[in-house]
């Protein structure tokens, strides 16, 4: 699994980037995580706010910061 934090560098992003790296470890998932800041990279994906969380190329989450408990559900879909 591929998983990318998008976001500008802000606190929401990096806990957003804490969040599922935690959650990932715990449930030892088999997933490489990037922290994704370039904005040319980030624009790539069509989003209107961060932080977003991309999951093998599709967008699953933006705008907001998810739980553990959001971030179990995303990865379980």
């Amino acid at each position: 699994m591929d998983i990318k934090i998008l976001g500008s560098g802000c606190c929401r992003c990096k806990k957003t980037y804490d969040t599922v790296n935690q959650v990932v470890e715990d449930d030892h998932i088999d997933a490489t995580i990037e922290y994704v800041t370039d904005i040319a990279k980030i624009l790539e994906y069509d989003i209107m706010s961060m932080p977003a969380i991309v999951i093998d190329g599709k967008v699953v989450l933006n705008g907001q910061v998810p739980t553990a408990a959001q971030v179990r559900q995303i990865l379980k879909n």
